[in-house]
């Protein structure tokens, strides 16, 4: 996961308000994004471009990496001048601030951005069209932050089914675990599992609607227990089986997973279904069982290595993907080089690797024996060098082998067509746009520093190209 911001195409009517919304952090957040534009539908709101042609603009925030909320103060400093020129012009454009940095401060966004219009934390999405009305007609901004009884799935209008080939179905919120450095128990509250009639209906409407591929999301996506027809509660397990009778849905994924949560019958669903790809984002943050106790992972490194090692036997190709923190309160270079000898160990397809920042509420906030920066820095350098070898080392790995790919729209060049391999990587080959939402078979030739290439294998689809 990145927190960089990216602009989330919304999927909804053109209409006579335009809505832009700005979203950092994971893919939860962008499913989130494309909620709030389907909220926002019936009250007139289509898709804008940029923010200088909207009537209104939404920050979806993430509060996870480093100066999360002082990115978002400087984004609102640039959209008050904005903000200000509509004004002048006899426009009005409505500015909100939504996701994790607006549950954890949404005081402060007030005080220090006082022309920001509505702040809304990530359960009351729902609540969004009320918010703007409210705004519309009060001076003041309008905040909402609650953690609200009702749960917002029930109160949101159905899913837009018109988003490509590869679609994102939140399944679980929340959670439980508590982990030191972490503020996800705070601004997403406890952790909350769909019902399985919910998610399995939405599913299928992303099917009809295109959809070959869905990833299901959580914060803790495999701790989800969802409330089956029957009264009876599923395991992530039982529902990956149910989503694969799905007609016309090709593959399945899953993300974020919390090695606790990694039992037998989800170990062992990766070998029995076709549909579920072969590459799972685990992440493990520490290779040092002392620095795994300080913040609370509530696991050890062993338990990891027996749950890649189990992976592996079950699913031969499966590719791992994991998060890495260093320089967490306490760790010494012993604890580091711990780090570094679970990667040389297990191996990783791809990882995101940061430094630990202090989060204001988090209990390793406060600990002694904070790590200087440039300790930070130097084992931060050291351990991205062997990820990023080891990436390279799995792309390369690829050419030669064949393998169907996902393909989702156009590549760079004229005649390109752009997808995604069973283990994520991006592939780009010649052939004709048409192919886009389709699998086709391919020999990948060549690893790049940030994917790959191939030739497609399917002669009816060379000759169309």
């Amino acid at each position: 996961m990145t927190s960089e911001a990216v602009s989330v195409p919304v999927s909804v009517p053109t209409n006579r308000k335009k809505l832009f919304i700005r979203t950092w952090g994971c893919q939860m957040n962008v499913y989130d994004s494309n909620r709030m534009a389907d909220v926002l539908a019936p009250l007139g709101y289509g898709p804008a471009a940029t923010p200088e042609e909207a009537d209104m603009v939404i920050l979806n925030t993430c509060h996870i990496r480093e100066k999360a909320s002082e990115k978002v103060f400087s984004d609102l400093g640039r959209l008050r001048l904005l903000k200000n020129e509509k004004a002048a012009a006899g426009q009005k454009m409505v500015l909100a601030v939504a996701g994790c940095v607006a549950q954890a401060e949404g005081a402060e966004i007030t005080a220090r951005a006082p022309w920001v219009d509505i702040v809304l934390g990530p359960q009351t999405y729902h609540r969004l069209p009320e918010m703007v009305a409210r705004a519309s007609r009060a001076a003041g901004a309008q905040i909402d932050t609650d953690f609200p009884a009702e749960q917002k799935f029930d109160l949101l209008p159905q899913v837009s089914t018109d988003g490509g080939p590869i679609a994102f179905l939140t399944i679980q919120e929340g959670c439980d675990k508590f982990c030191s450095f972490c503020v996800v128990p705070y601004t997403r509250g406890a952790e909350f599992s769909r019902p399985v009639a919910a998610i399995l209906a939405e599913a299928k409407r992303l099917v009809s609607g295109g959809a070959r591929e869905i990833a299901l999301l959580g914060q803790n996506v495999n701790a989800w227990h969802g409330e089956a027809p029957d009264g009876s509660a599923w395991t992530l397990s039982r529902l990956l089986y149910e989503l694969a009778e799905i007609d016309g849905l090709a593959r399945i994924r899953y993300t974020t997973s919390h090695p606790r949560d990694m039992d037998d019958a989800l170990i062992g669903a990766h070998g029995r279904i076709p549909q579920l790809m072969p590459f799972l984002h685990l992440p493990v943050q520490s290779g040092s069982d002392k620095m795994l106790s300080a913040m609370n992972r509530q696991h050890k490194a062993d338990l990891f290595f027996r749950i890649a090692d189990r992976l592996r036997e079950v699913r031969p190709d499966m590719a791992l993907s994991s998060d890495f923190i260093v320089g967490h309160p306490g760790e010494k270079d012993e604890d580091h080089a711990a780090t570094m000898a679970l990667v040389g160990r297990v191996g990783f397809a791809l990882a995101y690797s940061f430094k630990y920042s202090q989060r204001p509420g988090t209990p390793a906030a406060g600990q002694p024996f904070q790590v200087p920066e440039d300790v930070k820095d130097a084992r931060l350098q050291e351990l991205q060098a062997v990820l990023r070898r080891q990436q390279d080392d799995f792309n390369r790995a690829c050419v030669g082998r064949e393998c169907d790919i996902l393909w989702t729209g156009p590549g760079r060049h004229p005649g390109q067509v752009a997808g995604r391999t069973p283990w994520l990587q991006p592939v780009h080959a010649m052939g004709p746009a048409s192919l886009a939402g389709s699998l086709a078979r391919v020999r990948i030739d060549a690893a790049h520093p940030n994917s790959l290439s191939a030739t497609l294998l399917d002669e009816k689809e060379l000759a169309c190209a």
